[in-house]
């Protein structure tokens, strides 16, 4: 968005979802935490320099499956699921730059190349990394992932409580045990940070538990991209969907894959975890390719207290909140509710609580009755600025940036909205205090003081929560006689810089940023 700096980038993914299911707010918060980080680092780095990728993994023996009992192709099935995701993105606002699909013949061309470099590549130990052997287990079509007996309860998977089957088939398998001692050193001395801390010591521990070597490829699920060494064979869904990340920047040849790779920031739920600090590290290593810098775990998150299930009736799509609170609300709602690396609860009746506290009283009203009183008291213009007034407004400011982009920095969401909305906060005390309305009476000069640090408050306000809800961001912006288009051409120390709001600028009061739910 604004001036790059030289030679930095920031690549940010969410996982690829999988089209078994359609859209719901599980999905939803982890692509707006991923929009959050693009759009901040645009701010910082320049739009150019900022690459965020999402999308949709759509093979396997569970797509195969649910597409039958629909009676169309899985790839019509998987068209239709897919073009669900892209809508919701769209209603959520979602800036990503691309939507890759594990069905696209770019990404499948790269899997086919990813698995022949495989097949060539040596271990640590002087192993070959791919060899053939019969699997006899337990297999869980609903995870789409091999099960070890510890990890059953009476044979049933302990996410999807049903039974595990009993599969027997020759398989290629990738050495994964020959890369425990590098894994551990790597995920120990951060050089491979995995965050929160707790995500990082549950990989520790998994490794020290030991590890078994693990199937690329499946025999008897046809769905799926063919293995170039062994006909008969598709490549196993979680190791075709894992090269997602290279094969959207094209490969290792491509030219977004120089610039862009390694990814920045891996985004994802605490289930896949495995997949992503262990088996896909583990094959960039065999490969002798960079490892992502960062892989963040989000927790979980409950619905009025209960876990979000068909069966309960709870899963809330996308739409359904957009619907009710607008597309911004929802972007702040779900990631202001609790940290975005712990557990938490999203109940109902809080939300919209808090949609009318913080949006509608806090920040809504804020707008609206100082450019009221703007109109009122200097007749719709900013007025001219006599003396630094209150200088703990521009100070002030100047330690939250920093306090904000230590929290952006660290996926902190809350907490950097906790701190927009503490100058929200001392702003409405502010008009309490100085009561604009007695100082009109009184001491003209004072006011234009006054009001020219709400204004210039409000600038900075809109800048900080730009990534969180880009329309109120620039709303606010126009109002205050801005166009949102130029603004963001400008430098992130422009932007942030105390007191460039235009004396004598023409304010342009509009609608009601968030209207009260009744």
């Amino acid at each position: 968005m604004l001036k790059a700096k030289k030679q930095e980038k920031f690549y940010v993914t969410t996982p690829i979802y999988y089209v078994n299911d359609v859209p719901h707010i599980g999905h939803a918060y982890t692509t707006i935490a991923a929009d959050i980080l693009a759009r901040y680092y645009r701010m910082i780095l320049g739009g150019d320099n900022v690459w965020f990728l999402t999308g949709t993994d759509e093979h396997g023996a569970k797509i195969a499956q649910a597409a039958e009992k629909k009676g169309i192709t899985p790839q019509k099935f998987s068209d239709e699921v897919a073009a669900q995701f892209q809508v919701a993105w769209d209603e959520l606002d979602i800036s990503h730059n691309d939507f890759i699909r594990t069905t696209e013949k770019r990404h499948e061309k790269v899997v086919i190349d990813f698995m022949k470099q495989l097949k060539k590549a040596k271990t640590p130990n002087g192993r070959d990394c791919l060899y053939e052997a019969e699997y006899e287990g337990f297999y869980c079509v609903g995870c789409e992932s091999f099960k070890a007996e510890n990890e059953l309860v009476e044979h049933k998977c302990t996410d999807h409580q049903k039974v595990c089957e009993m599969i027997k088939e020759k398989n290629w398998f990738f050495r994964l045990t020959d890369y425990v001692e590098i894994l551990t050193k790597l995920i120990s001395n951060n050089d491979l940070l995995i965050q929160p801390e707790t995500r990082k010591n549950e990989v520790l521990g998994l490794l020290k538990t030991g590890l078994k070597d693990v199937a690329i490829s499946r025999q008897k699920v046809k769905w799926g991209i063919e293995l170039p060494f062994a006909k008969k064979q598709t490549v196993y869904v979680w190791v075709d969907a894992l090269i997602n990340y290279i094969s959207a920047l094209g490969g290792t040849k491509g030219k977004l894959y120089k610039k862009f790779w390694p990814a920045n920031v891996h985004l994802m739920a605490k289930e896949i975890l495995k997949f992503h600090a262990v088996i896909w590290p583990a094959m960039l290593l065999a490969l002798k390719l960079p490892l992502p810098r960062e892989i963040f775990v989000h927790g979980y998150f409950t619905i009025d207290g209960k876990k979000m299930s068909k069966s309960l009736g709870n899963v809330i799509a996308p739409d359904e909140l957009v619907s009710k609170y607008g597309t911004d609300a929802v972007r702040y709602l779900l990631l202001s509710q609790f940290g975005f690396g712990t557990d938490g609860d999203f109940n109902k009746a809080r939300l919209d609580n808090q949609y009318n506290s913080a949006l509608a009283n806090e920040l809504g009203n804020l707008l609206s009755r100082v450019l009221a009183m703007t109109e009122k008291y200097h007749n719709g213009i900013v007025p001219k600025y006599h003396v630094d007034y209150d200088k703990f407004f521009a100070f002030d400011l100047k330690t939250d940036w920093d306090r904000y982009d230590f929290f952006m920095r660290n996926l902190k969401f809350d907490e950097a909205l906790n701190v927009a909305w503490e100058n929200i906060r001392r702003c409405n005390a502010y008009v309490d205090k100085e009561k604009p309305w007695e100082l009109a009476k009184q001491n003209t000069h004072v006011l234009a003081d006054v009001m020219y640090n709400l204004l210039e408050t409000l600038r900075q306000t809109a800048i900080m929560i730009w990534p969180f809800m880009p329309q109120t961001g620039n709303e606010i912006l126009s109002q205050l006689g801005f166009d949102p288009a130029q603004e963001e051409k400008k430098s992130i120390g422009e932007l942030r810089e105390w007191a460039i709001l235009p004396l004598g600028q023409p304010i342009k009061k509009g609608k009601v940023l968030f209207p009260r739910l009744d």
